[in-house]
């Protein structure tokens, strides 16, 4: 069987790569990444689990050469980024301490590879400390819990014990200390779904709960390495409609102590059970644009998890590979063009547990396309772009007073089957893009479909207006306006 080069580490620090990767931070004036060299960066991945089949060989090295060409494959088709928790508590093996406090020497092994293998192949991580959702379901198993040795009684108060909580702090020193040092750690979401729940059916305890985990990651980076990884907290989006009389937009958008906000937009009706493929790209455009109007202070946004939950994990269902392809494209493009860092990141929710070959060409497509963009000089506002055509033809835009992104998606070509039709008429869609300085601009009419640019338009801006004409339009379309060279 194939080897890979990843001695065995006993020593209590991991030690990057001497090559190691540049860290990752906010861009200074604009709402996207950076890395520390002062390249664009964006996040461009999904969520993935270590006891799932892509990563299970991590687990006691039972096949390091399997992850490791796994996550070669991943770079190679342009992901950049993973999301993962330390501990994945679906199976009592992955538990990051066993018992509480005690952190088993194959899971801190699992976790030296990953960050080793990371380093290889150029990808980072988005790293959260617990699993709060199978930890709530398998409560009765896990090492928290006081039954087990553990110092909480219920998890209905794990964001309010004080005692948990210095359980949580370790957790996180353990991590930042062994870890930290690692570009491959682009960023902390420090809390997972953060919920009343937890805090005993209230959301008061957020704000405090939010600075104290923030406070002692970054005293602790600066303290090692003199300097810090970006943080964030995430929540599942529908309870900020649910629970609009809670106080929850506060903490998730505007948190003094967060350095990007993170939303796991699950819209009931399209996008955790979708008909078609065409209304979950318009909510989540417009879940991307009212949670940029939350953001008082420019921090980059992204969604940090979406998908079928609901036709998946309640009806047992999968959607049609094409189909969920297709979904999953519009979506992806939505999420950017609204204003999103990236395309935002998939939970897989298919059986199998995993992206499908068609959702990892459609990142690739992504990947070769952000060249196209002054993403570090780009302070993007959502923009309503008119357009007029013989058919019914939405728009997702966001943009300054240099630049324009547009997503244009046919919404009177659906099949039967929820698909666009891809052999439908052709239109001619006009379009008049506000906000840009008065000037002549290039107009890049980017192919989704095809992930190539289509054709190159020049167009004039005048008196705040810039108005193009896109012949032969099908499908979908992304227009990618910069002055002209």
């Amino acid at each position: 069987m194939d080897q890979v080069d990843l001695p065995l580490r006993r020593h209590s620090v991991f030690t990057p790569a001497p090559c190691a990767l540049p860290w990752i931070q906010v861009a200074p004036g604009a709402p996207y990444f950076q890395t520390e060299t002062g390249a664009a960066w964006h996040p461009i991945g999904g969520n993935e689990a270590i006891s799932w089949a892509e990563l299970d060989g991590l687990f006691r090295r039972r096949d390091l050469p399997a992850v490791d060409r796994y996550l070669g494959d991943l770079a190679q088709q342009g992901v950049t980024v993973l999301r993962l928790m330390l501990e994945y508590a679906q199976v009592r093996h992955r538990y990051f301490e066993r018992p509480a406090g005690r952190f088993p020497p194959t899971m801190v092994q699992l976790w030296d590879d990953m960050f080793a293998l990371c380093e290889k192949h150029g990808l980072r991580l988005l790293l959260t400390p617990v699993d709060t959702f199978w930890t709530w379901l398998h409560w009765c198993h896990h090492p928290y819990n006081r039954a087990n040795g553990g110092p909480l009684a219920d998890p209905s108060q794990m964001l309010l014990c004080v005692d948990t909580r210095e359980f949580i702090k370790n957790r996180l020193a353990f991590a930042t200390r062994r870890w930290g040092g690692s570009g491959a750690l682009f960023a902390w979401d420090l809390w997972n779904e953060i919920h009343p729940a937890q805090g005993g059916d209230a959301a008061e305890c957020f704000p405090e709960f939010i600075a104290d985990l923030s406070h002692h990651v970054r005293r602790l980076e600066l303290d090692l390495y003199g300097r810090s990884h970006p943080q964030t907290v995430s929540i599942f989006g529908p309870e900020l409609e649910w629970r609009a009389h809670m106080p929850l937009k506060e903490p998730i958008f505007r948190h003094p102590d967060l350095d990007f906000a993170t939303v796991h937009v699950y819209q009931q009706g399209t996008i955790d059970d979708p008909a078609d493929t065409v209304a979950p790209a318009l909510d989540m455009a417009r879940h991307v644009r009212a949670h940029l109007a939350e953001i008082a202070d420019g921090r980059p946004y992204c969604d940090s998890e979406h998908g079928p939950i609901h036709r998946f994990k309640d009806k047992k269902l999968n959607l049609p590979e094409a189909f969920d392809d297709e979904y999953f494209r519009h979506m992806q493009w939505a999420h950017l063009a609204a204003g999103g860092a990236g395309g935002g990141m998939r939970w897989p929710n298919r059986n199998p547990h995993r992206l499908t070959e068609g959702m990892r060409r459609e990142q690739g497509k992504l990947a070769r396309f952000l060249p196209e963009f002054d993403w570090l000089s780009f302070r993007r506002e959502g923009i309503d772009v008119e357009v007029a055509a013989d058919g019914a033809v939405h728009a997702m835009a966001c943009g300054d007073d240099r630049q324009a992104l547009v997503y244009l998606l046919r919404g009177d070509a659906v099949g039967p089957d929820g698909m666009l039709d891809r052999q439908a008429p052709a239109l001619v869609v006009r379009v008049v893009v506000p906000g840009l300085a008065d000037g002549e601009y290039r107009v890049t009419l980017w192919d989704p479909v095809a992930g190539e640019p289509r054709e190159r338009l020049l167009a004039g801006s005048h008196e705040g207006a810039l108005r193009a004409c896109v012949p032969a339009f099908r499908t979908d379309l992304i227009l990618a306006v910069r002055p002209a060279p």
